[in-house]
C-alpha cells in the first residue's frame, strides 16, 4: 500500500485465520494396488442455544481410507445462514489436539444459496498439521466463530447446526474433501460437486478492454515502463519505516523459466538512513471493474542476511483518499507478511477490501481475509470486481468474498510494492535483504474472468509473443 497504515491490523490480528490450498495424493506405481481414500466428520456443539454469542462446532476429522494422508490436503466445511447479507464473521481456535497453530479457517459464500445455507467456514491443516494415518483421528478441535459486530448469532437456520448433538458423533451435514475430492458428507441442495457443473468454458470472452504487461524491461530506467503508463517510485513518503528511501534502482528485470520476471529487492541494516523499499504502479488510475491478476513469487527468507525483519509483499489496486472517512475512497489488498507484523507473530496472508478510513484519530471501514500459513514461492493471484461483490482467488480456489457495500466508487492504480512495517522484527545491524517476483500483470475492464480463463488469456498473448497491451480507456 502506499500510505502508513501500522495499525491497520490491529482489531483483525486478534482474529484467526485460514489456510488455503490443497495437497495432491501422490500416484501409486503401475505395479502397486490403488489406496482406498476415506474421511469420516464427527462433530458436537458447545453452544446449543439457538441464539448464542458465538457458533461453536467442535469436530473430529478421522482417515477411514487404508493409507496415510496429508492433513494439509484435507479440507472441513460447515454450513450456516448469515444473519443479515451485510455480516462478517471471525473464526477462532480455543484448543486443538493437533495445535491451534495448525488449524486455519476462512469464510466463503455459496454459489447456490439455499434457506438454511449462504455462507461456510471452510477448515483446513498447515504442513505443520502432519499426517493422519489409516484409522486414526486429529482429535478435538474445539472451534468457534462470531460476527464481528459481536451480535447474537441466530443458529437455528444453520444447516450444519445440531442443537441436540451435545456429544460427538457421525455429522453428515459437514462436509470433508481430500485433494478437492468430497469423501464425506452432504452439502445444501445445489452445492455439490457437480452443482453446478464444474467444468465450465475456459475460453475467455471475446474483446473488452485490456492491460497485459509481462514485464520485458531491461532494467528500471528504460524508457519503456514510463511510455507503457509505470512509475518506479523514487518519491518520500509513506507507508513503512520512516525516513526510508524507495529505490527505484532496486527494481530490477531478468529472464526465469523463459519468462520475464520483476524483482523488487527491498533491504536494510537496521537503520532507516540503510533502509530501501521498492514500488511499482500505474500513472494512471483508470481501473475499476473486472478482473485484475498477477503471478507473484513471495518469499519467507532473505535472500542474504538475517532473517526476521516485518516485511509486507503486495499486489493491490487503490485510489485516494479525498478526505476523512471519504465514501468515494477505495482499496483492494493481497499482502503477504513472511515473518507476521501487525500484532501477528508468524507468516499470514490478508486479502482487504476498503471502504474508507480516518487517519487520525485512526477508524477503519473493511473487510478482510487472512490465512496464517506459509505462501512462499509463485502464485497466481485473481481478484474480481463486478455489480455485486469481491472475490479473491489464490492458485485457482476461491479464498474470500466480500460484499457489495465496499464495491469501489472510482477508478483506482495498480500496485506493487515491498516495504517493512518497522525496524523491530530483526535489531540486527547486518545488512540483509528480500525479494518479491512479479511475472505477469492483467485487467480486463468490466468482465468477470474465472482464473481458468485467465490462465487462456495470458497464455495466448504469450503465445502470440506480445508482451504489452493497454486499451484502457483514461478514467
Amino acid at each position: 500500500m502506499r500510505f502508513a497504515k501500522n495499525r491497520l491490523r490491529t482489531a483483525a490480528a486478534t482474529a484467526t485465520a485460514v489456510a488455503l490450498g490443497a495437497a495432491g495424493l501422490a500416484a501409486l506405481p503401475a505395479t502397486a494396488s490403488a489406496a482406498t481414500a476415506g474421511l469420516n466428520v464427527q462433530y458436537r456443539t458447545s453452544a446449543t442455544g439457538a441464539s448464542a454469542d458465538q457458533a461453536e462446532p467442535w469436530i473430529k476429522v478421522k482417515n477411514t481410507g487404508d493409507s496415510s494422508v496429508q492433513l494439509s490436503g484435507v479440507k472441513v466445511r460447515y454450513y450456516f445462514k448469515a444473519d443479515s447479507a451485510s455480516a462478517t464473521y471471525r473464526f477462532a481456535c480455543s484448543w486443538a489436539v493437533k495445535g491451534c497453530a495448525n488449524v486455519t479457517g476462512t469464510f466463503g459464500t455459496l454459489t447456490s444459496p439455499t434457506a438454511t445455507a449462504d455462507r461456510y467456514l471452510e477448515i483446513g491443516f498447515t504442513s505443520g498439521a502432519g499426517s493422519l494415518a489409516a484409522g486414526a483421528d486429529t482429535g478435538d478441535m474445539q472451534l468457534r466463530f462470531y460476527q464481528a459486530s459481536w451480535q447474537p448469532l441466530n443458529q437455528s437456520d444453520d444447516y450444519s447446526f445440531g442443537a441436540a448433538q451435545t456429544s460427538y458423533g457421525s455429522w453428515s451435514k459437514i462436509t470433508a474433501q481430500l485433494a478437492g475430492t468430497t469423501l464425506w458428507g452432504t452439502a445444501p441442495a445445489g452445492n455439490g460437486p457437480t452443482d453446478p457443473p464444474t467444468d465450465p468454458p475456459t475460453d475467455p470472452p471475446a474483446g473488452g478492454a485490456t492491460l497485459f504487461d509481462d514485464f520485458n524491461y531491461s532494467g528500471y530506467s528504460d524508457p519503456r515502463i514510463s511510455a507503457n503508463g509505470w512509475n518506479v517510485r523514487s518519491n518520500s513518503g509513506g507507508p513503512g519505516v520512516p525516513g526510508a528511501t524507495w529505490a527505484s534502482e532496486n527494481v530490477t528485470f531478468s529472464t526465469t523459466g523463459g519468462n520475464s520476471i520483476m524483482n523488487l529487492e527491498t533491504s536494510t541494516a537496521g537503520t532507516a538512513a540503510t533502509t530501501e523499499q521498492t514500488e511499482v504502479l500505474t500513472k494512471a488510475t483508470k481501473f475499476k471493474n473486472g478482473t485484475y491478476a498477477a503471478r507473484v513469487k513471495f518469499s519467507d527468507a532473505p535472500r542474504s542476511g538475517p532473517d526476521g525483519d516485518r516485511l509486507v509483499q503486495t499486489f493491490f489496486t487503490i485510489n485516494d483518499l479525498t478526505a476523512p472517512m471519504a465514501d468515494n475512497y477505495a482499496e483492494y489488498d493481497f499482502e503477504y507478511l513472511p515473518n507476521g507484523g501487525w500484532g501477528e507473530p508468524a507468516n499470514i496472508l490478508y486479502t482487504t477490501s476498503w471502504e474508507t478510513y480516518n487517519p487520525d484519530p485512526w477508524q477503519a471501514v473493511n473487510q478482510h481475509t487472512e490465512s496464517r500459513q506459509s505462501f512462499s514461492g509463485w502464485h497466481d493471484l485473481v481478484l474480481t470486481i463486478d455489480g455485486s461483490s469481491i472475490k479473491y482467488y489464490i492458485d485457482g480456489q476461491l479464498f474470500g468474498t466480500h460484499d457489495a457495500a465496499y464495491l469501489p466508487e472510482r477508478p483506482m492504480s495498480i500496485n506493487f510494492n515491498q516495504w517493512l512495517i518497522d525496524l523491530a522484527g530483526q535489531t540486527s545491524t547486518t545488512a540483509r535483504s528480500y525479494d518479491q517476483q512479479v511475472d505477469y500483470v492483467l485487467h480486463i475492464k468490466d468482465q468477470v474472468l474465472t482464473p481458468a480463463q485467465v490462465a487462456t488469456k495470458v497464455n495466448a498473448y504469450r503465445s502470440a509473443g506480445t508482451t504489452f497491451q493497454d486499451t484502457v480507456p483514461s478514467s
